[in-house]
């Protein structure tokens, strides 16, 4: 039989197609599994298992909705299908009504049964194949496990996916315990439900990728030759982009320079279900922060700033009242602070004085350094930050992290507080539950840039609500995954990729348990 279509067969109709096969003398053998991930250990099982009759059926579980504690498959019932209905000794391929072994026994009523990937490291699984083993005699079949694959998923996924630390491996396996895909979900969804208001600069970010050609003839300078350039909405228009596709009403302030504005750029660049408000500086210009790049490797030599120092009182004055008229229009304001003057004290004050919930980071970058930090606030809902940030808030590069998280979030009666931490993943604290270490989820990266604007954004939906912090540092770790693995902020993280990749973290887990 050499067609994938004639291959795949219903449930309704396999047991009449295997009457007839029996008829014409065929031993049916038949295995089941999820078959998500087919690599030359399982087709060499397959074909061992074909070895032992004349008819291999194979059953998969069927897609579910992940409830009752099974997990939802990666790819959908149709594709596994079809991959499998590909490979040579398979016979015939069923779609099972359920996920469980047993079941699909008895709808298949095989004369002899092979388990798929036969291991002894978790308990559980012991437990199934013995239930399958206990189905498949009660019907008159034999049950025979193959020896063991050398090539075992878990392995696999080792070598090609260096994105997963063994740290991030044990994090799943413990994280899994206590949160299921259908948490991670209604987290988002809870999100979803938040009005925020963000307020911060808006940053124009230009790259211009050159190659270097070498040094100066009679200086010491590197020169480079231009290539070309790329634009990037970037501030607190990155940070809002990040967040338009969770969340269903978002508003945004800001200010623009009255020259140089870029507005045409920004607007086009700007998610249009945003309500951005945008304020003008006469005679100032919108931020740009200009990097040359060496495209290969992927390398910044150095940037330069477009700004005004200074914010006309005339301004502050006109942002005072138009942020006072937006506040009690929101649930939630997230404050993206680059330390670049909008915010002033007026402003913060304001803020602070306000009974919205509020997010706060003060970034730390080349033009604000030692003098943008989270003490300009005397109150926070959510802090979130990087470890940098924070060590030089309190200006000492050795104490604990956590000492130091613990006495900022009490100085701020900041409840909830997300410190980020490069490699080394994220540490959560909440004042009533205390702390969480969560690991990186990527080794890849590409850009740093916008990657803790784009947790900011989301994480902050989820705190705003009270989602549980672990749950928040998670769904957040996986959008910062995303966001390094990007230039800039030439894309943002969307609901379907963000699932995809837990989807893929919440399998690493599975497999590690079943291999």
């Amino acid at each position: 039989m050499n067609s994938r279509t004639e291959k795949i067969r219903t449930l309704d109709d396999i047991q009449g197609i295997l009457a007839t096969r029996r008829a014409e003398g065929c031993t049916v053998v038949h295995t089941h599994g999820t078959f998500e991930l087919l690599h030359i250990g399982a087709v060499r099982h397959l074909q061992q298992a074909k070895q032992l009759g004349g008819v291999l059926v194979v059953s998969i579980a069927p897609d579910g909705d992940g409830s009752g504690g099974i997990r939802r498959p990666l790819f959908d019932q149709n594709l596994r299908a079809e991959a499998l209905a590909a490979i040579a000794c398979i016979d015939y391929v069923v779609v099972s009504r359920s996920p469980l072994g047993p079941d699909a026994i008895q709808s298949v009523r095989p004369d002899i049964y092979v388990p798929w990937e036969e291991s002894d490291r978790d308990s559980d699984y012991r437990k199934t194949r013995e239930a399958e083993e206990a189905v498949v005699r009660a019907l008159g079949g034999r049950f025979v496990a193959l020896a063991a694959t050398d090539f075992k998923g878990v392995k696999l996924i080792h070598h090609s996916s260096p994105a997963i630390s063994p740290e991030a491996s044990e994090f799943l396996g413990s994280f899994c315990s206590r949160y299921s895909r259908e948490d991670i979900d209604a987290a988002l969804e809870t999100g979803r439900k938040t009005s925020v208001l963000f307020i911060g600069e808006t940053i124009i970010d230009e790259y211009q990728y050159c190659e270097s050609i070498g040094k100066s003839g009679k200086e010491p300078v590197l020169a480079v030759r231009y290539l070309s350039d790329e634009k990037f909405a970037g501030g607190v228009l990155a940070t809002a982009n990040q967040a338009a596709p969770f969340c269903d009403r978002i508003g945004m302030l800001s200010l623009l320079g009255a020259k140089d504005s870029h507005e045409e750029f920004i607007r086009e660049k700007l998610n249009p279900k945003i309500d951005a408000s945008f304020l003008y500086m006469a005679g100032g210009r919108t931020i740009v922060k200009r990097r040359m790049v060496e495209t290969y490797p992927f390398q910044k030599l150095f940037e330069v700033y477009f700004m005004d120092q200074d914010i006309p009182e005339a301004v502050n004055q006109a942002l005072y009242k138009r942020l006072e008229a937006l506040l009690p229009q929101y649930d939630a304001v997230v404050v993206t602070d680059y330390g670049h003057g909008m915010m002033t004290p007026e402003i913060i004050e304001l803020l602070c004085k306000s009974d919205r919930f509020l997010a706060i980071n003060t970034q730390t970058n080349a033009a604000n350094q030692g003098f943008n930090s989270p003490s300009k606030y005397r109150r926070a809902d959510f802090l979130c930050l990087s470890e940098k940030e924070l060590r030089l808030e309190v200006r000492n590069r050795t104490k604990d992290i956590r000492l130091i998280t613990a006495e900022t979030a009490e100085r701020l009666s900041c409840k909830q507080t997300l410190v980020t931490r490069g490699r080394m993943g994220a540490l959560c604290y909440h004042q009533k539950h205390g702390f969480a270490a969560l690991p990186s989820f990527t080794q890849r990266i590409v850009d740093r840039v916008g990657a803790g604007d784009a947790l900011l954004a989301i994480a902050s939906l989820g705190a705003a609500k009270d989602v549980p912090l672990e749950l928040v540092g998670f769904i957040g770790n996986a959008v910062g995954a995303q966001a390094v693995e990007t230039v800039g902020n030439r894309n943002v993280v969307t609901p379907e990729s963000l699932m995809k990749h837990i989807d893929t973290l919440l399998s690493y887990d599975h497999w590690i348990s079943t291999q």
